[in-house]
């Protein structure tokens, strides 16, 4: 291919550069396109736009492959731990075992939050949505930590704001759920690893086997980061105002509230709640979705971006079996989702439209087995995703030519009406 696209406008042929990623994705240079030509493009959700160039994350959904800054999700899921693959995206780089212990013991620093945040929370009525006291919470963090609200930060405050975000995102996360269920607090306790010790926060366990540990560990690495989605897009947009860090990833919490983002695995359960009430049993329900004129529809199944199996989902299967074996549950729910899961991979129905079962189904079923109410689903994911959001906003900042993102438009409306006084209008 060229290294310049020729763009034709009328009697005017213009020529734009041609961008190639580090693992051959081609992009047009678009950036001087209205200064010469007066014309904008117009792409509807930015399916076809590459607002930034990022080194943090790549995904082909053709063929299956996420990768965190070159290092496979397989080998990621398999080898490294939650904090560990943090530290990787943040700083682009596998820490040594003496970096990897002061970044752990740095995020266990933080195993608290204000008192006026624990009287935030308090406030808040018994069946409020955990998400609403997520995103309030992360936001207010802003009003107790001033000099972490500057418009330029030094990179040692950026190293502090990161641990500090990761450590009193679980805790206003943990104290959420206690609340909810109308629970006294529950302090971290420094001897237990990361999601250990949040799971003891929520529950009081202490004594969680290493089966569970492990499948919430790696369930949180497969969400760290996924590219320029929703909820990452609106942290870099809300963050090129120069927003203090805790407006930015409180502004990825409210998007990552969506049912279309972040609610996916909230809706799986929802589902299996519906076929239970319903008295209809798994089979009758997959055929109902398979019949056109149903209004029946199998959620956790098929990606947006993945045109094959999601590769997240082969891996989350394996950790979701473990967990069940490990746990004995015995759910009528999550009977009804393993008659789904085995009937789906073998129909023809659903794998000729590649209708697999994707990281939200697995991701139900496993709070699900632990006990986590539905409600709390989303909350998990954004516990997931902090680090993503947290190195895509660095990258963004640190990055030359960084400027506030600034969507055009096409204007459609009236382009002239005149004004009639308020005693004449019929």
């Amino acid at each position: 291919m060229s290294d310049k696209a020729k763009l034709v406008l009328g009697d005017k042929t213009v020529e734009l550069p041609v961008f190639t990623g580090s693992e051959g994705e081609k992009a047009i240079d678009i950036t001087k396109l209205r200064a010469e030509t007066g014309f904008v493009t117009l792409d509807s959700g930015y399916m076809n736009t590459g607002a930034c160039t990022s080194a943090v994350t790549f995904l082909d959904g053709e063929l299956g492959i996420l990768k965190y800054r070159g290092h496979s999700i397989e080998e990621l899921a398999e080898k490294s731990s939650f904090l560990e693959t943090s530290y990787l995206v943040f700083y682009g780089k596998l820490p040594t075992a003496s970096e990897l212990k002061v970044f752990e013991e740095k995020i266990a620093s933080y195993n608290d939050v204000p008192e006026g945040i624990k009287t935030m929370i308090k406030a808040f009525p018994k069946d409020a949505h955990p998400m609403a006291v997520l995103s309030s919470n992360m936001v207010s963090l802003s009003a107790y930590y001033h000099d972490l609200c500057a418009q330029d930060l030094t990179p040692a405050q950026k190293d502090e704001v990161i641990v500090q975000l990761m450590g009193q995102l679980k805790v206003v996360a943990a104290y959420a759920y206690r609340h909810s269920q109308g629970l006294e607090f529950i302090k971290s306790d420094g001897s237990l690893d990361y999601c250990s010790d949040f799971i003891y926060m929520m529950t009081g366990n202490k004594n969680v086997s290493k089966e569970v540990a492990k499948a919430l560990d790696v369930l949180l690495i497969l969400h760290v980061d996924h590219e320029q989605n929703c909820s990452t897009s609106s942290v870099r947009m809300v963050g090129s105002s120069k927003a203090n860090i805790f407006a930015t990833i409180s502004a990825g919490v409210d998007a990552l509230w969506g049912p279309l983002h972040g609610g996916a695995n909230q809706a799986v359960l929802e589902m299996l709640e519906e076929i239970k009430n319903s008295g209809k049993d798994y089979k009758t329900f997959l055929a109902e979705v398979k019949d056109k004129n149903s209004s029946s529809r199998l959620m956790g199944f098929g990606h947006r971006v993945y045109k094959n199996f999601d590769p997240r989902a082969k891996i989350i299967k394996v950790a979701c079996d473990s967990v069940l074996k490990t746990l004995g549950v015995k759910d009528p729910l999550l009977d009804i989702a393993k008659g789904l899961e085995e009937v789906a991979l073998r129909d023809e129905y659903f794998v000729s439209r590649k209708l697999y079962p994707n990281v939200d189904f697995y991701s139900g079923i496993i709070y699900r087995a632990l006990g986590i109410p539905t409600n709390m689903f989303t909350v998990m994911f954004a516990m997931g995703r902090l680090p993503g959001w947290l190195a895509q906003w660095k990258e963004m900042v640190e990055q030359s030519g960084f400027k506030i993102c600034r969507p055009r438009q096409i204007f459609t409306g009236d382009t002239k009406n005149t004004y009639i006084e308020i005693k004449s209008r019929s």
